[in-house]
């Protein structure tokens, strides 16, 4: 006599994911500049910042639910011994990192800093921002290195890197931040010195005082960009000195283009043409 028929325990949705893929991203995410070797290691990583990211960006999820799904990630990460149904992405990094020996500190980081994207709506001042981006994008900068086997010297110049791009991501994307998510990463105490309100966000074109905020923010992306220019000399790894050259001449790109263009008339990208061209130039600087 058959026994009753077996039944599967329903699949455990946690994520929520966007549709943005790496297309979306302002750098070459494992692109064939890296190392073969590596490449399916940065992969894992990218796939699990952008589950978590996409939880902490989606409008549908309120604060408490977005920060118990990203502390769910963080436990499955750290082998705390919960059910790891809907956590794939934790488990596939987890083990990533113990093949390749590199800390869980900057998956941890990201997820701190989605948890703050869950309930922080607002930052008051620049060194707020940064102290943001410090746990938002430095990680992915100072994996990269550890990856590789770089030196945590070469932090400082990595963290100015990604923070640059942090920022023109903020800017490339103010519009729809505050849209969806009612989140302003615009200095505060700008915002009230140039008369801008946030609702400004919500127009069809900058007015002076919020493209003057604007303006003050590439500002300081400039100087994050200056300091990251020693990035790519100091690196051991010609391959990954590359892709940084590259990434480095993608940020002062976009730079450019967001004093030129204002981000509330349209989202301001590269196209796929002046992506490659500043490819190619990176790959020509890192070499020469």
């Amino acid at each position: 006599m058959l026994g009753a028929p077996m039944t599967l325990a329903p699949p455990v949705t946690v994520e929520t994911p966007s549709g943005k893929d790496a297309a979306y991203e302002n750098f070459p995410v494992g692109s064939w500049l890296l190392a073969a070797r590596l490449r399916p290691h940065v992969a894992v990583f990218y796939d699990f910042a952008r589950a978590i990211d996409d939880i902490a960006d989606n409008p549908a999820l309120d604060a408490a639910d977005k920060v118990s799904r990203l502390q769910g990630f963080e436990d499955v990460l750290m082998g705390r011994g919960r059910d790891v149904r809907g956590y794939e992405k934790a488990v596939r990094m987890r083990d990533s990192l113990d093949a390749t020996n590199v800390t869980s500190r900057h998956c941890a980081d990201l997820i701190a800093a989605f948890k703050q994207d869950a309930t922080k709506l607002r930052y008051r001042d620049w060194d707020e921002l940064m102290g943001y981006c410090i746990l938002s994008a430095a990680p992915v900068g100072r994996y990269l290195l550890d990856l590789h086997g770089e030196r945590v010297a070469g932090y400082a110049a990595a963290d100015a890197l990604c923070m640059a791009l942090q920022v023109i991501n903020h800017l490339q994307d103010c519009q729809d931040d505050y849209r969806k998510l009612d989140r302003v990463y615009l200095p505060g105490d700008w915002m009230a010195e140039h008369g801008a309100a946030v609702e400004e966000f919500d127009l069809q074109a900058s007015r002076p005082g919020l493209r003057m905020v604007i303006d003050r923010t590439l500002d300081g992306v400039s100087e994050l960009l200056a300091g990251a220019e020693a990035l790519p000399p100091a690196l051991r790894s010609r391959r990954l000195a590359t892709e940084s050259s590259a990434i480095l001449r993608i940020a002062h790109r976009l730079r450019v283009l967001l004093r030129r263009r204002d981000p509330l008339a349209g989202r301001v990208q590269l196209n796929r043409a002046g992506y490659l061209w500043c490819c190619v130039r990176g790959a020509i600087a890192a070499v020469f």
